[in-house]
């Protein structure tokens, strides 16, 4: 079964609303490359649509009713959007469930070093990575620097074009015959990705004779930021390609940018819950942390903010208890929101051509995910892949179908399989990427608009 490209079937209307919603894209992929700063901008495009922060709720302990829009945030790097449909929240809900972070160099608590003449910052990446990729490319570092005094520094520097920018080195190719004898994994090695800050030394006093690079970069931060050596013990800073995203190819069809596993499939969703209205069924879309590296911490989706948010959500809708809270948490169907990996004509032999996506086919369907024998999977019942089939007949919304690769070659997860733990139906349904987990990643603005409207038709008509 062959999908056709849905650029052919584009109307000039739909080309124009197309290219307009991947502007808005481009420029959230620009100026939110840190979980922190997805969520702050989400934040103020959820007030602006009149969301209210279901905290604030709580506290003047108002009653909610349907039609109420509200979010909770949680520890600034997660964050949950609601609209109460007309229905009791026991009867489940619709979800969206993506993921803000994206693969990174962090840096380390006790980083600044000098070593012949350099300033470097030791970093630790974040999420699954080819560690070669990330060196001789201009970095920014995003971040935020918490102090004793209980104040905060906002990080931001490689963005402005006024602004210095920062990398990693590599060996010259006149010198490499031997690491180029090296499997892909160990060309680089992870203790070989710390980032050159600088390279002027200071002047040399009585008391400052050595680590004169080192000491000028830390009276730079002093005089800049206010912050002194012991407060990167209590910072949370990223190194990620800096620059703005970009569209890609003579035809603009495409966008190339960091972090688009799976901010792609994080802006299409918060923005379909802006376009739906007057709903039978509550709409729900989870934005969480640290999907990368296992979904683990207070952040990530094994965390019970989730869960612990629509217990919240119940009561101060006046309709809680704990067996109410289980049967809306089992009866609710989910699009977990994530992308998939695109069929790339270079690589021909990772994929099974017959069941892998194509740029351009629309929004992808992942019945499941896991490793090799569907390992740490979520595997989506029959009946609920026919039951979306319908709504997006429904709706006119192309799709496709798709496992990420050959079935020995490897693999992948997302959330799906937490919260399928509470008994809901849920199956993987986003975008196609390639240089998936490189510092610059490639989506298609079709499948970015087609994936959009899924989600739209999936919140009315589930």
């Amino acid at each position: 079964m062959e999908r056709k490209n849905v650029w052919t079937k584009y109307t000039d209307k739909q080309v124009k609303d197309l290219n307009k919603f991947a502007d808005s894209y481009i420029d959230f992929l620009s100026s939110c490359k840190t979980e922190r700063e997805c969520v702050e901008r989400i934040i103020a495009d959820c007030e602006k649509e009149g969301y209210l922060d279901l905290n604030a709720v709580i506290k003047e302990g108002k009653t909610l009713k349907a039609g109420d829009r509200v979010y909770a945030v949680n520890r600034g790097k997660g964050i949950i959007l609601f609209e109460l449909g007309k229905e009791p929240l026991e009867k489940g809900m619709n979800i969206l469930g993506a993921h803000v972070d994206s693969p990174r160099l962090d840096i380390k608590q006790n980083p600044l070093y000098e070593s012949d003449g350099f300033a470097y910052l030791d970093t630790h990446y974040y999420g699954g990575i080819k560690k070669y990729q990330w060196v001789t490319i201009p970095l920014a570092l995003h971040g935020v620097v918490a102090k004793k005094d209980g104040t905060k520094v906002e990080i931001k520097i490689g963005e402005d074009e006024k602004d210095p920018v920062f990398f990693v080195s590599d060996l010259l190719i006149h010198l490499a015959e031997k690491q180029m004898q090296k499997k892909g994994a160990v060309v680089i090695e992870g203790e070989e990705l710390d980032v050159i800050i600088g390279n002027r030394p200071g002047k040399e006093t009585d008391d400052e004779k050595k680590d004169l690079v080192k000491n000028r970069i830390l009276d730079i931060l002093k005089e800049n930021y206010g912050i002194e050596e012991e407060d990167f013990l209590s910072a949370e800073i990223e190194a990620v390609p800096a620059g703005r995203a970009r569209e890609a190819g003579f035809d603009r069809s495409m966008v190339l940018s960091y972090g688009q596993d799976d901010r792609v499939c994080a802006f299409s969703s918060y923005k379909a819950m802006f376009e739906v209205k007057n709903l039978k069924k509550t709409a729900c879309c989870i934005l969480v942390d640290k999907e990368e590296i296992g979904s683990v911490g207070a952040t990530g989706m094994q965390s019970r903010f989730f869960e612990n948010t629509v217990a919240e959500l119940m009561s101060a809708a006046g309709d809680y208890n704990e067996l109410k809270l289980r049967r809306c948490l089992s009866s609710s169907k989910m699009l977990s929101s994530d992308v998939s990996s695109a069929f790339d004509p270079t690589f021909a032999n990772s994929f099974d051509k017959k069941n892998v996506a194509y740029f351009g086919r629309g929004l992808v369907l992942n019945k499941f995910t896991g490793a090799r024998g569907k390992s740490g999977s979520n595997d989506a019942d029959a009946e609920y892949i026919a039951e979306l089939r319908k709504i997006f007949a429904k709706e006119k919304v192309d799709f496709q179908t798709a496992e990420l690769g050959r079935v020995d070659l490897g693999g992948g997860g997302t959330i799906a399989y937490i919260t399928a733990l509470y008994g809901m139906q849920v199956i993987d349904c986003g975008v196609p990427v390639l240089n998936m987990h490189a510092p610059h990643e490639a989506t298609s603005k079709a499948d970015l608009f087609e994936v959009k409207r899924g989600y739209v038709a999936f919140l009315k008509n589930a």
